[in-house]
This record gives structure tokens, C-alpha cells and sequence, in this order.
């Protein structure tokens, strides 16, 4: 039992840290604490993979594995939606100047002349 208790409380603490760094805007610590949780998650793969493998895993730890990836899926929404929030306002501040070459629009506008000068 302990086996498996270890991984899923570094799990549980790691899934803490980072919403508490999430909701305080810690760009570093965000990157720290996700940089742990990831370890621990792949931690808590392998030794639940290998439990249940030999045989059952304890129902209240199948359970809070279970709220903890959710917890996990609720966080990377919020990031998704963090980023989202943080493109369009650098978007708004930040307009684009002449198209890069390395853009969509860059493309579109080096075919066009590409095609004007083969006329």
C-alpha cells in the first residue's frame, strides 16, 4: 500500500503547488512546480501500472487517483485558457508591423509578387 500511497500524495502535493503558483501568476514557479508534478505523475503511472498488473489497487486510492486527474485536466484548461487570454492581449498591444517572411501572410504576400513578376 505504501508503495502506491508515496507517488499519489507527491501527486496530490504537486497538483497544490501548482495551482497555487497558477492562481499567483508565478511564471517561475509555475514552471517549477509543473516540472515536478510531471515527474511525480509518471511516478504515479508506473507504480499504479505495475499494481494493477499484480493485482488490485484499494479502491480509496483508485478514487483519489481518479480526482487527481481531474484535477490535473481542470489545471490545463485553465492554462489553455490563461494563454488564450495572454495571445489576444499581445495581439491587441503588440499589431503586427510589415509581415514577416515567416508568416502566413508573408507566404501569401512573397506568391503574389512571385506570381507578378512571372507575368
Amino acid at each position: 500500500m505504501t508503495d502506491l500511497e508515496e507517488p499519489l500524495r507527491a501527486v496530490e502535493t504537486g497538483l497544490a503547488a501548482l495551482g497555487d503558483a497558477l492562481r499567483r501568476r508565478d511564471s517561475a514557479a509555475i514552471e517549477s512546480h509543473a516540472a515536478e508534478l510531471h515527474r511525480a505523475l509518471a511516478q504515479a503511472v508506473d507504480r499504479f501500472g505495475t499494481a494493477a498488473r499484480h493485482g488490485a489497487i484499494p479502491p480509496a486510492l483508485r478514487q483519489r487517483l481518479t480526482v487527481a486527474g481531474g484535477q490535473v485536466a481542470a489545471q490545463r484548461e485553465a492554462l489553455a485558457r490563461a494563454m488564450a487570454a495572454l495571445d489576444r492581449a499581445i495581439d491587441v498591444l503588440l499589431p503586427r508591423e510589415a509581415a514577416s517572411i515567416y508568416s502566413p501572410h508573408g507566404l501569401r504576400e512573397r506568391s503574389a509578387a512571385r506570381k507578378a513578376t512571372q507575368a
